[in-house]
């Protein structure tokens, strides 16, 4: 029986229940747990809904419109597929099914390197719609050169770097409740990497000499001759960093508040790294996102297009690709909602619906 939208599932945050009662705990520790006591994940959530939007009325609405271009891209949405991990923990077709979402909606989808399905079998099944590969430089430089190409071979259009979690976060939840991945589901596009040396603590020596550095852009970029994204950033002297070592954008991230607590939430970092970065190179912005008015506030702040992570990863748990593509037509819907509410007719018109009226 193909998987079909509970007649319950009209917004996110639905779908968010739907999935937590589906889900076993250690699963859903995995999924919702943040790090330590999960003050920044909760942030992210809160911040967003912390606002006032300014309506306008009776506005020339003709010809309004949600598209936007981002690197070359022209998209119908600012919308896009974060990069999450392990999809087959949530559905057992995982990122099939939500490359299956993402094609028929032409949604950009940026794919983990820790993806649970081979990286030649999901751009296969996108069936042409835009690709990312999200990547973890790993200890093994020649394996992951090895892999950025493979990325590229199999027709990915960008990298995404993700620099802010060269170790994990300290995720309590997930080691109360005893996460493991179950047989069978793993970092497949990993397999074959050298082993990683044994590490005594954090702090220790052979993990430090190889960690990413700001040289490894540039690297990527020779590499692949692919645009690179650097995903992981919060502060806006980094994102200036990022900028004068050549990457093509950014995204402010604190990683779903999974590495460490008590960061940030990203719509208060958004603004500080848009005046920073002067509008030079585009920024994306995830973390938190659940309705159209978060989506049409990240723009307003700064962002060219938002990631989903979490929410995508509700939708695959609850109805596999239809309900990924649900998630993802409930929340434009929203966006085009708050977009005629505000007088809005395109995206750049967002800044009016968070500025104090004259």
């Amino acid at each position: 029986m193909a998987d079909q939208i509970p007649p319950t599932a009209v917004s996110l945050i639905d779908y968010q229940q739907l999935a937590n009662e589906k889900l076993d705990r250690p699963s859903l520790a995995y999924l919702e747990g943040g790090a330590a006591d999960q003050h920044s994940s909760e942030a992210n959530i809160k911040a967003w809904a912390s606002a006032t939007i300014w309506p306008r009325v009776m506005t020339q609405a003709r010809g309004a419109t949600t598209q936007t271009s981002l690197l070359g891209l022209k998209l119908d949405s600012p919308l896009m597929i974060a990069p999450t991990a392990y999809h087959r923990l949530f559905h057992e077709q995982g990122e099939l099914a939500t490359a299956t979402a993402a094609s028929a909606l032409n949604t950009p989808y940026i794919v983990s390197t820790q993806a649970s399905t081979p990286l030649e079998e999901i751009a296969a099944q996108a069936a042409g719609s835009p690709l990312w590969f999200q990547l973890y430089i790993q200890h093994d430089r020649e394996f992951t050169a090895d892999l950025v190409l493979r990325a590229k071979r199999a027709g990915f259009q960008a990298l995404v770097l993700t620099v802010d979690a060269p170790v994990n976060g300290i995720r309590n939840h997930e080691q109360r409740a005893g996460f493991q991945l179950p047989p069978g589901i793993s970092s497949v596009n990993l397999h074959g990497m050298r082993p990683a040396p044994s590490m005594s603590h954090a702090l220790d020596p052979r993990l430090l000499s190889s960690l990413p550095n700001w040289q490894d852009i540039a690297w990527l970029k020779e590499l692949s001759g692919l645009p690179v994204i650097i995903k992981g950033i919060l502060h806006p002297q980094d994102a200036l960093l990022a900028m004068e070592h050549g990457a093509d954008a950014i995204i402010v991230s604190n990683h779903g508040g999974r590495t460490l607590d008590l960061l940030p939430p990203t719509k208060t970092a958004l603004p500080l790294v848009a005046q920073a970065i002067d509008k030079q190179i585009p920024i994306l912005v995830d973390g938190g996102i659940r309705r159209g008015t978060d989506v049409l506030q990240a723009i307003a702040l700064g962002a060219d297009a938002v990631l989903l992570g979490r929410p995508i990863l509700h939708g695959l748990s609850v109805a596999g690709a239809t309900g990924v593509a649900h998630v993802l037509r409930l929340l434009q819907h929203e966006l085009e909602v708050a977009m005629l509410l505000t007088g809005c007719r395109s995206l750049t018109e967002a800044s009016s619906v968070i500025n104090t009226p004259n």
